[in-house]
């Protein structure tokens, strides 16, 4: 799982994914009026993989900025690799394809490069992203993955997808997938949570061993989704140790989070939407961190999640009770 010149990385199915994404993800209506441009400065600076998702509600912004940057030249359509996200309202077969043709509509594209289950707990269709209805009740629905699977292979073959993948997926679940009677093609890439503060270092082994690559969200921690994160958790990126090696790199703590995830083989997500981060963190590729540095780095794990999707804990799929 080397990095190539373009700074790709090749899947199992043969395509490649940029190392390297920028996410669109945005948790109010003040941020989702700045992804158009934060977009657009992402590939004028040499982002070229965008994390997108159904539910984000950012796609047309996205959609809008890639279109313009085809249109004065800056990028081709193909140079672009975006990735959307199936919504866990549309986990039931019949529904898959609708999620990826809406998504395809806002972004005005022919096609998704890389489209991923988003969470393998189904919510039943029609609901938000609560897990429960105005009466306190659950709303989860109960859908069969491996279906959902073959309904996002179906979407690979009629050629509005290139690769397919999943998010969220813990050992067990990967392993329903990929002993599916009849799988046609397996998962690319798993996108989880992951940072030095939860390395996910046995996910890690499991995936590489299988050849699917390991995806990171939330690598430089997470503090601003007041939704989904504890507001009084530990800010990673004030963490004196990652300050100690950016120190010693001249550079900061952001680029040394995003720069230990490249050198583990893993596919880093960020995002930002302002310039100046933006620029800075595309300079994770011109520097690299010791063996040493790294093993610190390792040392800093404390199996420590900043997302809480504990609504969910109810939910026959929710995969974060297994190790």
């Amino acid at each position: 799982m080397e990095l190539d010149k373009d700074h790709c990385i090749k899947m199992n199915d043969g395509t490649k994914i940029p190392a390297v994404g920028f996410g669109i993800y945005a948790p109010d209506a003040v941020q989702k009026s700045k992804c158009e441009e934060a977009t657009k400065v992402a590939i004028e600076v040499g982002f070229r993989h965008i994390d997108g998702a159904f539910v984000y509600g950012t796609e047309e912004d996205a959609g809008q900025a890639i279109q313009q940057k085809i249109a004065d030249g800056t990028v081709k359509r193909e140079e672009i690799f975006y990735t959307g996200k199936l919504g866990s309202t549309f986990h039931r077969p019949e529904l898959v394809r609708t999620c990826l043709e809406q998504s395809l509509k806002k972004l005005k594209f022919d096609y998704i490069d890389l489209f991923i289950i988003h969470n393998p707990m189904s919510l039943k269709p029609g609901a938000d992203l609560s897990p429960m209805d105005e009466n306190g009740k659950l709303i989860f629905d109960v859908v069969d993955l491996r279906k959902t699977w073959e309904a996002m292979e179906a979407c690979k073959d009629a050629g509005l997808v290139k690769s397919i993948g999943v998010s969220n997926f813990n050992r067990r679940q990967l392993e329903m997938i990929l002993n599916k009677p009849g799988l046609k093609y397996k998962p690319v890439v798993n996108q989880v949570e992951c940072h030095p503060y939860l390395n996910q270092s046995k996910l890690l082994a499991f995936c590489k061993s299988k050849d699917i690559l390991l995806e990171a969200y939330c690598a430089l921690g997470s503090q601003r989704d007041k939704m989904w994160v504890d507001q009084s958790t530990p800010v990673l990126l004030e963490d004196p140790v990652l300050g100690a090696i950016a120190k010693k790199y001249n550079r900061s703590p952001a680029l040394v989070a995003l720069r230990y995830q490249l050198q583990r083989g893993i596919v880093v997500l960020f995002k930002s939407f302002t310039k100046k981060r933006i620029e800075e963190n595309f300079q994770v590729f011109y520097f690299h961190l010791s063996e040493e540095d790294m093993k610190t780095i390792d040392g800093l794990n404390k199996n420590f999640s900043y997302v809480n999707l504990n609504g969910f804990l109810g939910h026959p799929q929710y995969p974060f009770k297994d190790e």
